[in-house]
């Protein structure tokens, strides 16, 4: 097969949630646990971080995994979704795998796949260990995919677990409290591993707490540490809150070299070594337009209160999400005084632009509908001044569709 085939028949298996939503989320770990030892148990042969949360991981994940390459080692990231290609879910210091390797495992491991039928995601997180095991990774960073009791990465007993901040997402699976959705998160909570709170929210502490006592964890939130201040190159206010959670982890390995030099020149790398898209992405300047993959009420909120922060004349918002998102919670948090560029993300779960617009404009956000995100983008590119900015968000694959 060649790589596009590969892919198409990865695809192709049970729906990925990417594209599907909850028909694809598997909600069990005996398949993870059957590959795994069908691959011989390759996530037993290198360390890991485990890192969860509904807003943050995916930005803490890659600050880790840049600090510890500054400190020379050879890391392992492992994160979902991915924006443009699905080879970025899998990276080696900030390489991707190879189409070749993607191709070779699933032609070694087909007939297992198809007759256990692995989904997507089970099969991708497989295909990610079994990398990590055969280059020999120092350590390896593993982002939970969705929650994390029952997520397909939740095999592995890492050297520290990390949760970041927690928001009402997902809660067609998650459960539509915080503190049920936290209980699905504090899944990842291992026996004797210590754990990291990036941020102490009183309403669902108690649940962590609980929990790591009955594991034997030791609990760090790390806002409450008195911890070194470092800046990032990433951009956002918001990193503020990942970048505590990242240094409290740092503190806790055991077994590792790493100065506060690497810990600095890490974080003022993070894109250059890894290879992040999409958090407070500047595409350009003048007009300036910026994306963001924020996609919950929390998030969002974080990215909005930076936006308000800057200085332009009219602000642009090219905005679409997919059909599960509470638009009654959301769209409120945004301004009424931008001009909107309404759209349908282009996968099955993308929300219908029309439909969006109707609930917008019920809170009073006024703008057009365009038939494509492209030309939603190219629409606000041709009407924005120089000294405009132009936001584009709402959802990952709105993000990816301009990347």
């Amino acid at each position: 097969m060649t790589y596009e085939e590969t892919l198409d028949w990865m695809f192709a298996q049970l729906p990925m949630f990417q594209e599907k939503g909850s028909k694809a989320y598997q909600g069990k770990l005996k398949n993870s646990l059957s590959l795994a030892a069908h691959l011989k148990n390759p996530h037993l042969n290198f360390k890991s971080i485990h890192v969860a949360g509904t807003n943050g991981k995916g930005s803490s994940s890659h600050m880790l995994a840049s600090i510890l390459q500054e400190a020379g080692y050879k890391v392992g990231l492992y994160t979902s979704p991915h924006m443009k290609d699905f080879r970025e879910r899998i990276k080696i210091n900030g390489r991707v795998i190879s189409q070749k390797n993607v191709i070779a495992f699933i032609e070694k491991h087909k007939s297992f796949l198809e007759a256990n039928k692995l989904s997507f995601f089970e099969m991708s997180v497989g295909m990610a260990f079994d990398h990590f095991s055969r280059n020999k990774v120092s350590i390896a960073i593993i982002e939970v995919g969705l929650g994390g009791r029952l997520d397909a990465t939740n095999i592995i007993t890492p050297e520290a677990s990390l949760i970041t901040n927690i928001g009402l997402d997902h809660t067609d699976l998650l459960g539509h409290t915080l503190e049920l959705i936290s209980r699905e998160k504090a899944g990842i909570i291992k026996e004797n591993v210590p754990l990291v709170i990036s941020e102490y929210q009183e309403e669902i502490a108690p649940v962590f707490e609980e929990i790591a006592k009955e594991k034997n964890s030791d609990l760090v939130y790390a806002d409450r540490e008195d911890l070194k201040d470092y800046k990032t190159s990433l951009f956002g206010s918001y990193q503020n809150k990942n970048i505590k959670g990242v240094l409290a982890i740092i503190n806790l390995l055991k077994g590792f070299s790493i100065s506060q030099e690497h810990i600095s020149r890490g974080l003022m790398n993070v894109v250059e070594n890894t290879g992040l898209l999409g958090r407070w992405q500047i595409l350009q300047e003048k007009p300036k337009v910026m994306c963001d993959t924020a996609h919950n009420s929390e998030g969002l909120t974080l990215v909005l209160e930076q936006i308000n922060q800057q200085k332009f004349k009219t602000l642009h918002i090219v905005l679409g999400f997919v059909k599960e998102k509470n638009l009654d919670v959301i769209l409120p948090l945004f301004p009424k005084d931008a001009k909107y560029y309404f759209v349908r993300p282009d996968i099955p779960r993308g929300m219908d632009a029309v439909f969006l617009k109707e609930k917008a404009s019920e809170v009073g956000l006024e703008g057009e509908i365009y038939a494509s995100i492209p030309k939603a983008y190219e629409a606000a590119l041709s009407l924005a001044a120089k000294d405009d900015f132009i936001y584009i968000g709402g959802s990952t694959f709105t993000v990816a569709e301009v990347l």
